[in-house]
Parts: structure tokens; sequence; C-alpha cells
């Protein structure tokens, strides 16, 4: 293999890895912890709280568990997902299963020995955390609504560790976290339905898959009215600074996801279905900004 040829496969394992542990996601994370910690949790000035050490090393930590569990959860998807997202396989296959495993397994040591340095019970809780994150891609996905209900509790679990390390609950917390665990609990059920080829060949006991897509549109639309409800009681409650403009396009959205469900056939339907929910989830990330406007 040439010099050349050696480089061009170094890059495509990169971007293969990248791909695995959606590094876009990962940045994302990153940036929703920060922005939370900032503009809700804390009391301190930005930049004390930008330079907060232990504070890096929560969300480092976090970050790093989650893209472990993205690595564990393409290792256990690999059969569908030549199914389901053909061009995302390919890409993802260019680096083998068992480096992607020893990887898996030297971040959980990184964030073991970070966390470390935190606290003990930093170490229990990012343990049990990437626990769940493996058995949710084992076992927990594959059961009716169970991997569902998992997916929602997993992805907001590291925002519960930030308010834990801040020690500040307060009732407007509570009401973005249920805000944030139901609008995630619909995107994966409507994942679900786009999932549904790959899913029904792999045994995967999903809604669509166990009863099929009527009945799931039925559940969406029930998950939906849950979310209209708490944005209508933040919009009433909460409306600090400019966040009542984030509630009004969010349930302008979510008006129209509903109408695009009852009319979705096709598997690009239910992508976009499911892009409308990134869409909603983005743009609250970005309008924690409007809180101190």
């Amino acid at each position: 293999m040439s010099p050349v040829d050696k480089r061009k496969s170094i890059l495509f394992k990169f971007l293969s890895i990248f791909s695995v542990v959606r590094i876009y996601n990962i940045l994302f994370i990153v940036l929703a912890q920060y922005l939370t910690s900032i503009f809700i949790l804390s009391e301190k000035r930005l930049f004390e709280v930008i330079l907060d050490y232990n504070l890096f090393l929560l969300i480092f930590c976090s970050t790093i568990s989650i893209a472990s569990g993205y690595i564990i959860n393409n290792f256990y998807d690999q059969k569908k997902d030549i199914i389901n997202k053909p061009v995302k396989y390919k890409i993802d296959d260019v680096v083998k299963s068992s480096t992607k495993l020893y990887f898996y397994f030297f971040l959980n040591f990184v964030v073991v020995f970070f966390s470390s340095m935190i606290s003990f019970r930093a170490v229990i809780f990012f343990s049990v955390y990437i626990f769940f994150l493996w058995f949710y891609s084992h076992k927990l996905k594959r059961i009716l609504f169970l991997g569902n209900l998992f997916y929602s509790l997993l992805t907001i679990t590291p925002f519960f560790a930030i308010l834990l390390y801040f020690k500040n609950i307060d009732l407007i917390i509570v009401a973005y976290a249920l805000f944030l665990f139901f609008i995630l609990l619909l995107k994966d059920v409507t994942k679900d339905l786009k999932n549904l080829v790959g899913d029904f060949t792999e045994n995967y006991q999903t809604i669509p898959v166990v009863f099929g897509e009527d009945f799931s549109r039925i559940i969406i639309s029930l998950i939906t009215f849950v979310n209209v409800i708490l944005i209508i009681n933040l919009y009433i409650n909460f409306s600090d600074g400019y966040m009542s403009i984030y509630y009004t396009i969010s349930l302008i959205l979510l008006l129209v996801f509903m109408i695009k469900l009852y009319k979705s056939k096709k598997v690009s339907d239910y992508l976009e279905l499911h892009n409308i929910l990134r869409l909603i989830i983005g743009l609250g990330v970005f309008s924690i900004i409007l809180l101190e406007i």
C-alpha cells in the first residue's frame, strides 16, 4: 500500500469512528450541557462556569459515556442497519467490529478514570450509566415500549448529573425535564416507524412491528398531545425572557407534525417527521439563551 493509500485508509477509519460515535450529536450534547449549566442551573458568572474544572470533568465523562454507548449500540444494530441505514452502515463498517469493541472498553476506562477525579459517587454514577447503556443496546431496546422509555431516560441522564452537581432542583427544571423526556419519547417511537422493515426482520418488538402503523399513529398522537399540554404549561408558568417564542414555534411544528403524520406512508415521510422533532429539540437547546434576554 502506497503512503497516499495509507493516509486515505487512516482518514476513512477516522471518518468511520466519527460516524459510529455520532460526533455531531456529541458536540450538540456538550453545548446543551454547558448552556443548561450557564443559563439555568448555575448562579455563577459565565466564565466561572466555563472554567469550572469539576463541571468540565463531569461533562467530559458524560460525553465519553455517550460516545461509548453509541459504539455498543452500533455493534448490536449492525444487521438491522444494513436494511435501515445502508449508506451509514457502509461508512461504519470501514472499522472492524473487534476494533470498535476495543475502543468501547478503552472509552469506558477513560470515563472511570476521570470520574474518579471528581468523587467516588461520580465513579458509581457513571459505572451504572455505562452498564445501562450496554443493557439498553443488548436487551432493552428489543422489548416493547420499554426500549423507548429507556432511550428517553438514558438521553436525559447526563443532564441530571449536572443538576445534582449544582444541587439546584427547581420546579422549572422539572417542567423542562418532563418536556424533554416526552419529546424524546415521541422522537424514538416515530423513528421506529421509519425503521419498521429492519426492526421486523431482526425481530425487534417495537410498537410498529407488534401493532402496525395505524396503531402506532394513535400512540404517537397521544404522546404529541402530552407534549402540547407540557408546552402550554411552560408557556403559562415559565415564559421567562423570550422563551414564549420557542414555545410558540414548537406548538406550530407539532401541529405540522400531526398533519403530516396521517399523510405519511413512505420511509422518506417518516424521516421528515423525525427531522421535525429533531428541529424542536435543536431549537430548544439554543433557545436556552432566550432565558437571559
